[in-house]
């Protein structure tokens, strides 16, 4: 039985479902917007390009190395964006939530907080996990701003970590959470929540 095992994590701006080829109307025109798949520094894909990344990530979740996510807006009811757990360690319950990304009308709008707040407490409360991970491009800004909000520690950076399409070298930064720490980072993550309604 794989672990994690597909999972459905409903909120209140949004709900958290199982990755499929039919999502892939609505993210290729969330990619299209506002040039989202054009920033250097993501990995977003383009909009003729979101069925082969679904294809990919449903491949690693197939070889147990991921989870993946469509990302519906409550208001809506249409898929938004990607997300995972990934680099998936069951023997040391260890989980990065990464490949994340969100079309930019629904960006600032609690929904990335709740989401995070979704995939933390699965992560915690119902797997075990004893740490998760995220990690970022050094130069995505944005990214480490609100991975920071969340509550993570910057554990390093790992210089000229990967190559890029484009032949450049990314350096990543690496933050966690780990378990002791969950309780107060639940807390704020709520606080947050309650304060932007």
């Amino acid at each position: 039985m794989p672990w994690p095992e597909p999972v459905t994590l409903e909120g209140k701006l949004a709900t958290l479902v199982p990755l499929t080829q039919a999502h892939a109307e609505d993210l290729a025109e969330a990619a299209a917007e506002g040039g989202l798949h054009r920033l250097w520094y993501t990995a977003v894909p383009a909009p003729e390009k979101v069925p082969a990344e679904i294809g990919r990530r449903l491949g690693l979740q197939a070889a147990g190395s991921m989870l993946a996510f469509a990302i519906l807006c409550a208001e809506s009811g249409n898929a938004v964006g990607m997300t995972t757990y990934m680099n998936i360690d069951a023997a040391n319950k260890r989980v990065e939530i990464g490949s994340t990304w969100y079309r930019p009308a629904v960006q600032r709008s609690g929904l990335n907080t709740e989401c995070k707040l979704m995939l933390l407490r699965h992560a915690f409360e119902t797997l075990g996990c004893i740490a998760v991970e995220f990690r970022t491009h050094f130069m995505n800004r944005q990214s480490r701003a609100a991975i920071e909000r969340l509550g993570a520690k910057l554990d390093g950076v790992l210089r000229s970590h990967q190559k890029l399409a484009d032949g450049s070298l990314r350096d990543t930064c690496v933050y966690s959470i780990v378990a002791s720490e969950w309780p107060a980072v639940r807390n704020h993550l709520t606080w947050q929540l309650d304060r932007h309604r």
